[in-house]
């Protein structure tokens, strides 16, 4: 049973199937159903029901029900590594070492956010009055999260939603449901009422639709493309719901000449390559002082050859496969088309022999390609790394910003001064100073421009997932207040009524 709503597991209304795949091999993991417009009202109403009293809860009760889901999530910690490595086929280290203990460090985080709502200090702004502001849930949030990360998106979606005291109907990708569905009862074994954290396993077109278009949905949540972002927008705007945007990325990875060159191409390879380069934030656009630029492109394919592919459950195995057969063709063609304007300097291949079963590519390295070529200008979500020379610090800056995209980017350099204005000048949601994709609790993530708008993590996200009210208080306790007198003179202003 697939669908999560109420506190239980239940089967879809649909009796429609299908199956969760291990890209790794093509075998089958497990076998779902999928959710169609029926249980989204049935998830959307239990949502409803719920938001009253967790929305009524104390800030300090919200904080214990996480601080225990942590405890939980903590205790389960390798058997959902192990489900995470085998639905969206992540070498198990990752999983174990990236995936599981950033959603436990996100879980304990919230606990404590849970606790530090903030708003703007209680005082006479106006000499008759006292001002305060509450800061109050959104309601029912509708969320829909994507395959690369399922674990960690369900809780950058949940967590701050719930701390904050929404409820919410979380759809993750058909493709990796498994873990989300997991953490929906671990949440509801830590205390978490039932209704308030519900989850649908279906498609985007019968189910995450009729969630997004829903007329007691407040709010909506996604993650995922740009290409489907505008669809969201879309359909929020049907019901003026407040909207969350995680979308796609091109993130540059800027070397300037004073860069510690081993250092930048070890970050390369690492942040292009994470998840099997299926990642909004990763680097794929490494922009190169010309006087670097052919060492940087050797160190790198040198680097790229000794990565190792292999069975997602050997600790050994560096880079997993793509997410599907389909996805891994779709990149294939890609790199296929740029040979006749670009240089493949390594990888562009789909490895044979013991690995064909998977959906697996070759790390990618493409020089020698023009700036309005598709594999500059598109998100590519693979193994793949192109590297563009550049000869001036404004020239670098400007082909940083040439894209429609904003989540994230780097610059590499020892110079404090070229590090500041590159933070400063090139636009993104987060910029790394010789370094590129650590994240922590702490701190905020989300992009500018076409990448979207909303942040995940840190208490920013409450900015998002609540509405600010002002409350304000007379203090003169008088009846008739001297700025009526701006709208009717009566007995008292001396005037005719």
């Amino acid at each position: 049973m697939s669908q999560y709503i109420d506190g239980q597991r239940r089967e879809a209304l649909t009796g429609a199937r299908d199956v969760v795949r291990d890209p790794s091999t093509g075998e089958v993991v497990d076998e779902i159903t999928l959710a169609g417009p029926d249980d989204v009202e049935a998830a959307v109403a239990a949502a409803r029901a719920a938001f009253p009293a967790w929305s009524g809860a104390t800030p300090g009760e919200r904080s214990a029900v996480l601080r225990s889901l942590a405890f939980l999530l903590e205790a389960e910690a390798e058997e959902l590594a192990q489900t995470e490595s085998r639905q969206a086929g992540k070498p198990i280290r990752l999983a174990r070492e990236f995936d599981v203990p950033g959603t436990i460090d996100n879980t304990a985080f919230f606990a404590g956010a849970a606790r530090t709502l903030e708003g703007q200090a209680t005082a006479e702004y106006s000499a008759d009055h006292t001002s305060s502001i509450r800061r109050e849930p959104v309601g029912v949030v509708g969320s829909i999260a994507p395959w690369n990360y399922p674990l960690q998106m369900a809780a950058w979606k949940v967590l701050p939603a719930v701390a904050a005291g929404n409820t919410i109907v979380l759809k993750p990708s058909e493709l990796t449901p498994l873990t989300t569905l997991r953490f929906a009862e671990l949440a509801t074994q830590a205390g978490i009422p039932d209704g308030v954290f519900n989850v649908l396993t279906g498609t985007g077109v019968d189910c995450g639709a009729h969630l997004l278009r829903h007329p007691q949905v407040d709010m909506v949540s996604f993650t995922g493309s740009t290409r489907v972002g505008r669809t969201v927008l879309e359909a929020a705007a049907t019901t003026a719901k407040r909207v969350h945007l995680e979308l796609g990325g091109k993130a540059p990875f800027v070397v300037f000449d004073d860069a510690d060159l081993d250092a930048a191409i070890q970050g390369a390879v690492a942040a292009s390559l994470i998840n099997t380069g299926q990642d909004c934030t990763a680097a794929t656009r490494a922009i190169v002082h010309r006087s670097l630029h052919d060492r940087f492109v050797e160190g790198v394919a040198d680097l790229f050859a000794s990565v190792r592919l292999g069975p997602t459950q050997d600790p050994a195995t560096d880079l997993g496969p793509l997410i599907s057969t389909a996805h891994r063709d779709r990149v294939a063609a890609l790199v296929d088309r740029s040979r006749a304007y670009a240089r493949v300097v390594t990888g562009g291949t789909v490895p044979g022999g013991g690995l064909a079963a998977g959906s697996y590519y070759a790390p990618t390295l493409i020089a020698d390609a023009g700036l309005t070529s598709e594999v500059v200008r598109d998100e590519i979500f693979g193994p793949v790394l192109v590297v563009l020379p550049f000869d001036t610090d404004d020239e670098a800056i400007t082909l940083a910003n040439d894209t429609p995209y904003g989540l994230a980017a780097s610059a590499w350099t020892r110079d404090v001064y070229r590090a500041l204005r590159a933070t400063r000048e090139i636009r993104a949601g987060c910029v790394w100073v010789n370094d590129h994709i650590p994240i922590i609790s702490e701190m905020p993530h989300g992009g500018m421009k076409e990448s979207g708008f909303g942040k995940d993590m840190s208490t920013y996200s409450f900015e998002d997932y609540t509405v600010v009210k002002h409350v304000m208080f007379d203090l003169t306790g008088v009846a008739a207040k001297p700025w009526h007198r701006t709208v009717f003179t009566g007995p008292q202003g001396g005037g005719d009524r």
